[in-house]
């Protein structure tokens, strides 16, 4: 037993990584006092002659000799003698969901009518993927490679994403100017896409989300300055914001003539507003009394004589009646 524990080997995966997707334990031999060692978020995938002979997905720690061998004398003729060690690789695979950042790195032109060169749009969001494969993982990678990490994969997608950005915009995007509404619909037909194009490696894309789409700075401008006016409704309570935001900043002073003209259309509002104020406060003049109903005043001569009527011409008595017409 001394013998053979002096050769013992401890099949691991020496140096786990994060961003590591797989790693192949190999060219070595496997001895009679060899232990497995899984931990947690790997499994271990015994591998003999290019074929899968038994996969582990239980971490712990597991004796070749007693535990691993004879499971594997079960499956597919699989035959092991400890008169001399044997070579076989254990593929170890990370079995946890990876999360990758992506951005555009250089503007997708997205074809728009009110732009003849097509709309400059970059977008950054992530994406998740994972791997559910593992007979077309070692046909595909694993056979060829002793690792393979988590930026292969990004390479891989971020090739393809520009052309499938420009499809999922110019079919989704109703909207060019405001993309973010439609981001879920977009992102949903970006990860379909995206999951055919890592299936053939034995993984599957578990998630494609857009965080944001960025227009250029002067579209981006004007963007917000068209949003602004919807929002409000009509230009005079734009106006009006547009004032107490330069207020509430202190721009409205020493601002040239954007700054008088906001100046003299906030006094115009202003007198406007008291002008309300005033006619508002005012009460309406009472309706004059009638003329045959007022009393005459004191030593002035009436116009028409009280008794007959007749137009006075400023004498003391009616000239048609001889009625008295003031004391």
């Amino acid at each position: 037993m001394s013998f053979f524990n002096q050769f013992a080997n401890v099949v691991e995966w020496e140096e786990f990584r994060d961003d590591m997707i797989f790693w192949k334990w190999s060219n070595r031999e496997i001895k009679k006092g060899s232990k497995l060692i899984i931990r947690p978020g790997q499994d271990a995938i015994f591998i003999n002659n290019g074929k899968i002979e038994g996969i582990f997905e239980q971490e712990g720690e597991y004796h070749i000799a007693s535990e691993i061998i004879p499971f594997l004398s079960t499956l597919k003729g699989f035959k092991f003698g400890f008169n001399s060690g044997m070579r076989v690789e254990v593929l170890f695979v990370n079995t946890k969901e990876f999360t990758v950042k992506w951005g555009t790195q250089n503007p997708v032109l997205i074809p728009t009518p009110q732009l003849p060169g097509g709309m400059p749009i970059r977008a950054n969001g992530t994406f998740n993927f994972k791997v559910n494969d593992y007979v077309t993982l070692i046909d595909k990678i694993a056979g060829i490679k002793d690792s393979y990490l988590v930026e292969d994969v990004k390479i891989r997608i971020t090739s393809v994403l520009d052309q499938l950005l420009m499809k999922w915009i110019s079919r989704e995007g109703k909207d060019m100017f405001n993309l973010q509404a439609n981001a879920f619909e977009i992102a949903k037909g970006i990860r379909e896409d995206l999951d055919m194009q890592v299936m053939d490696n034995g993984m599957t894309i578990t998630g494609f989300h857009v965080m944001s789409f960025n227009y250029p700075q002067e579209i981006q401008d004007k963007i917000t300055k068209t949003a602004s006016y919807e929002m409000i409704g009509n230009l005079q309570k734009y106006q009006q914001v547009a004032m107490t935001d330069g207020m509430a900043s202190g721009n409205i002073k020493g601002g040239g003539a954007a700054a008088d003209m906001a100046g003299m259309m906030m006094g115009m509002n202003i007198a406007n507003e008291m002008m309300k104020n005033m006619n508002a406060g005012q009460k309406p003049p009472a309706d004059p009394a009638p003329a045959s109903s007022a009393p005459a005043s004191e030593g002035k001569k009436p116009n028409f004589c009280p008794n007959c009527g007749t137009k006075n011409e400023g004498s003391k008595f009616c000239p048609n009646c001889g009625q008295k017409l003031s004391e």
